[in-house]
């Protein structure tokens, strides 16, 4: 059994890499190679944005495509570049945009995830007569007694389960996560520059991709002309207390930005938006208590933690990337809608987030946050 878990000889496995130009997806295929399986490296071709395209820390773009280029030549695997623009386009940008619009907070990451890398480049890698997709996720692939399941990261400062809650059970079967048992990133850098690797000291990236310089509403403006309107900014008994340029400049939870400093609520409190109403372009605002949210509703529950739980399991959920896990319960409420149930109440949930439910290290599926009725 090699180290990818196939019964046979590394030389006689062929292993594609998806290669971001970053050092995690480059070491992964480094190491690979070292071990002597039969490695291909692809590099997607996602979209171009103007400057964007020398801009670094900005995954799949012209730079970024150069440097996994070279990588593949420093380690002397074949490299191929594919055109995935027009579905990214479709499958991550379009959505992107019209979340905002919908008064919710996207993460095009998990989308591209979802239906680009997992879903187009698994099936190429199939097509290649791969065995397996590589990536330099920080996660872990372990098998478990009814087969594969999605682990956190040993690593849990840099554990990237979160977004990866949607991988289905077929796509986890081919996948693999090298990087998932490293210690830490200052490990995954060493490895670069143990391997000669010209992106050893490359910045990680920080931005969405297709975002330059974090200006995420001139990108839905530019996707959806004229549909970015001005509207109301009220309190919760619908009073108006000031003007907004878009809800779009918008998340829930938020504090700063507002633009209403002359303005505090009961008791001099600070204001924080606790919804957007995207059908009246309002921006609610309120103190922090009523920020306050114990149960949570998803939809698109993917679910990998085998019999989908009709009644309440306990359980630990993750409603934001950067926040640590909740004790919870969780059940299923309908078709592919779920329900959480924080044993503490929790602020700031934003719709359009996801929510991803754990027993453990163990990822045993999530959702998308949505809105209350």
């Amino acid at each position: 059994m090699n180290s990818l878990g196939f019964d046979q000889s590394p030389k006689d496995t062929r292993v594609v890499v998806a290669m971001s130009g970053g050092v995690d997806s480059s070491v992964t295929a480094a190491l690979l190679a070292e071990q002597g399986y039969d490695v291909v490296g692809v590099t997607l071709h996602l979209y171009d944005h103007g400057a964007a395209v020398q801009r670094v820390g900005s995954c799949c773009a012209g730079q970024d495509i150069y440097d996994a280029r070279r990588v593949a030549e420093t380690i002397g695997i074949p490299h191929y570049v594919l055109d995935y623009e027009s579905k990214f386009s479709q499958s991550v940008m379009d959505d992107f945009a019209d979340s905002y619009l919908r008064g919710e907070t996207p993460i095009p990451c998990v989308r591209c995830n979802q239906h680009v890398k997992f879903r187009d480049m698994l099936g190429m890698a199939r097509d290649l007569g791969a065995q397996a997709l590589a990536t330099g996720h920080y996660a872990r692939r372990v098998m478990g007694a009814q087969g594969a399941e999605l682990h956190r990261a040993v690593d849990d400062t840099r554990d990237q389960s979160y977004f990866l809650f949607a991988t289905t059970q077929d796509q986890l079967d081919f996948l693999r996560f090298p990087l998932g048992g490293m210690m830490s990133k200052t490990e995954t850098r060493a490895l670069a520059e143990r391997f000669g690797l010209s992106v050893s000291d490359k910045p990680d990236s920080q931005d969405i991709c297709f975002v330059p310089n974090g200006d995420y509403a001139s990108v839905v403006s530019a996707l959806r002309p004229g549909a970015i309107e001005s509207g109301d900014i009220v309190d919760e008994k619908g009073n108006i207390l000031g003007r907004h340029e878009g809800i779009i400049h918008f998340t829930v939870g938020q504090r700063r930005g507002i633009n209403l400093a002359h303005r505090v609520g009961e008791n001099n409190e600070p204001l924080y938006v606790l919804r957007l109403d995207a059908a009246q372009r309002q921006v609610v605002v309120g103190p922090k208590k009523s920020l306050a949210q114990q149960s949570v509703l998803l939809r698109e529950i993917n679910w990998l933690g085998g019999a989908v739980p009709e009644r309440g399991i306990s359980v630990t959920v993750k409603l934001r990337s950067a926040q640590p896990p909740l004790a919870a319960t969780f059940q299923m409420s309908g078709e592919g809608r779920g329900l959480v149930t924080l044993a503490t109440p929790a602020f700031g949930i934003a719709p359009g987030q996801a929510g991803v439910i754990y027993s453990g290290d163990r990822v045993l599926g999530g959702g998308w946050i949505t809105a209350h009725p």
